[in-house]
């Protein structure tokens, strides 16, 4: 569960986020600039708000009122990057256990790399190198170096966009079946409106911070 009240000053605009996310996936939809990506990045630690808080599973890991500010690798999230964010000099099963939490925080010891690598279908490339692989392949890395981390909450920066058509199908529908399994929140930043209409449960479309309500959320962002 996702509880976020934060508010983001910006050089053009101030953005107030409120959310609440217990389940399935929220699309961010809107074009650059809007300020998808800076809900996402304050979520991970990435960026600070202004002030208010950001609690996960009724945890809180920002809150501007009790000066906590939890850094990303403490937060239990797992982050999948637009340019996937892959190590070049790591092989795939290398580029995977990065993600794996450090000896002494580690929730769930049956969860393997093979296990992961296995669930998306990439045992075949535990070997290569990302520069051997093709991007339906990378994202494939990236998510599951992601979900090594056993998230509590996952996000997704515009992760389909640079596929073709028919791999960006078969990706959507294993997002919808990997959060069917791993049952945490999603939040998809997307350009896509037709992407966001086919994955998200809750979508809000983004422009400078002003926000307009599409399908199953109340009234989350605004600009002041």
């Amino acid at each position: 569960m996702l509880n976020a009240h934060f508010k983001k000053e910006l050089p053009t605009f101030d953005l107030e986020v409120d959310i609440s996310l217990s389940n399935g996936i929220l699309a961010l939809v809107g074009p650059s600039g809007a300020g998808k990506t800076t809900i996402l990045q304050c979520v991970a630690g990435l960026q600070t708000p202004s002030w208010g808080e950001i609690n996960i599973h009724d945890k809180a890991v920002f809150s501007s009122d009790h000066g906590i500010d939890i850094p990303i690798r403490n937060r239990r999230i797992g982050y999948v990057f637009q340019d996937y964010a892959l190590f070049p000099h790591m092989t795939v099963e290398k580029n995977v256990m990065y993600g794996k939490p450090k000896k002494g925080n580690i929730p769930n010891k049956a969860l393997t790399v093979t296990n992961v690598l296995e669930m998306l279908k990439i045992s075949h490339l535990r070997n290569r190198y990302p520069s051997q692989i093709s991007g339906g392949e990378k994202q494939r890395v990236a998510l599951a170096r992601a979900l090594m981390t056993e998230p509590e909450l996952l996000l997704l920066d515009e992760p389909l966009s640079a596929l073709d058509q028919d791999t960006r199908g078969t990706l959507q529908q294993e997002l919808l079946k990997l959060q069917a399994q791993w049952k945490i929140p999603f939040i998809l930043v997307t350009h896509d409106v037709q992407e966001a209409e086919m994955l998200g449960n809750q979508i809000i479309k983004l422009d400078r911070g002003k926000q307009e309500e599409i399908k199953g959320v109340k009234k989350l962002v605004k600009a002041q």
